[in-house]
């Protein structure tokens, strides 16, 4: 995934509403976004969840009162359709790739080449999954939302162990939608610093705030929710970004990785000419050959092309030894 820029990736998710034509529309508009890779989820309601076993009871959640296999069974992609998803992605030179939810999909998942392997932030502890993913030795992006920091030393622990070599972590707000004051974007540079590892940040704030702070302190990747019409009403259209809005995110995380830079404190060739801005001393009133030079007759004015200000003092008192007009540079060599 190395690259200047960092990785887009525009998370489909249940945005397609069970339609096979809102699915491939979403890759569409992933690639004219300019996005790297558009992402899927590869789950059942049958490999996640048990009919009847939970129904959501945070009355915050978008899907309060839900029960979870009803929930999951709406948002699922089919499994059917995921060839002809990522032929589409592939005719259009986007990345497809998947969040494999237990050791089944995993299997159907190489069978259609999955280049690069997501683990979802809930699916953190599913030890056995995540040797699974490991062993295929291709890239892993993990989310780290809801997790202790000793859940994500173990599980970093075991995708190392189990032959993972390339692996990205992202800061993940499990909440839907989360609050910018529950972002934590802090987090970014320190988890890079704990593991040793790219690091970025799966976003499920309203808006691209979040992501352009996130390539502020270091993101090299970013994930974020796309939906062709947020008033479709779909499972998480809430929190996902419409295709204009996920273009203008592609470009504008382009600008804040520009801006970064590097330490400079010196002039830049954009800056040379700006020196005009600057002050220097000029000759402000006529000024006789023989005639002290005073703070009647001298400014500190713009351009900054003059004489430095910082000898302002020291040329008070002293004698022209020319005639001086006003919008004339104080030169040295003029005084006595």
């Amino acid at each position: 995934m190395h690259k200047k820029y960092p990785f887009v990736v525009a998370e489909m998710s249940g945005n397609h509403n069970q339609s096979l034509d809102n699915a491939l529309k979403i890759v569409d508009a992933a690639a004219n976004s300019g996005a790297d890779a558009i992402k899927l989820q590869t789950y059942t309601a049958d490999t996640i969840s048990i009919k009847g076993v939970h129904k959501i009871d945070n009355p915050e959640s978008l899907w309060f009162g839900r029960d979870l296999y009803d929930l999951y069974h709406e948002a699922h992609t089919p499994w059917e359709w995921h060839p002809a998803i990522f032929e589409r992605a592939n005719d259009l030179g986007i990345i497809c790739f998947s969040s494999p939810f237990d050791e089944t999909a995993v299997d159907f998942l190489e069978s259609l080449g999955n280049p690069i392997y997501k683990i979802a932030s809930f699916e953190i502890n599913h030890i056995p999954l995540l040797k699974k993913v490991a062993e295929t030795n291709k890239p892993i992006i993990m989310s780290i939302g809801a997790s202790s920091l000793a859940e994500v030393e173990e599980a970093v622990y075991t995708l190392r162990s189990s032959g993972c070599r390339d692996l990205t972590l992202l800061k993940c707000t499990s909440a839907y939608p989360a609050l910018h004051s529950d972002a934590n974007l802090l987090t970014i540079p320190h988890l890079k610093e704990l593991f040793n590892c790219n690091v970025g940040l799966s976003d499920h704030t309203m808006g691209i705030a979040a992501p352009l702070v996130a390539v502020g302190l270091g993101a090299v990747c970013i994930e974020k929710h796309l939906c062709m019409d947020r008033s479709e009403k779909g499972v998480d259209s809430e929190f996902s970004l419409e295709p204009e809005e996920f273009k203008i995110l592609v470009g504008e995380v382009k600008n804040a990785f520009d801006s970064r830079g590097a330490i400079n404190y010196g002039l830049i060739d954009s800056e040379k000419k700006g020196d005009a801005g600057k002050r220097s001393i000029f000759v402000s009133d006529f000024i006789k050959s023989g005639e002290k030079i005073s703070k009647k007759n001298i400014k500190i004015v713009r351009p900054g092309y003059g004489l430095h200000p910082r000898y302002f003092e020291e040329v008070i008192g002293k004698t022209a030894l020319t005639d001086m007009h006003p919008g004339e540079k104080l030169k040295f060599e003029k005084l006595k």
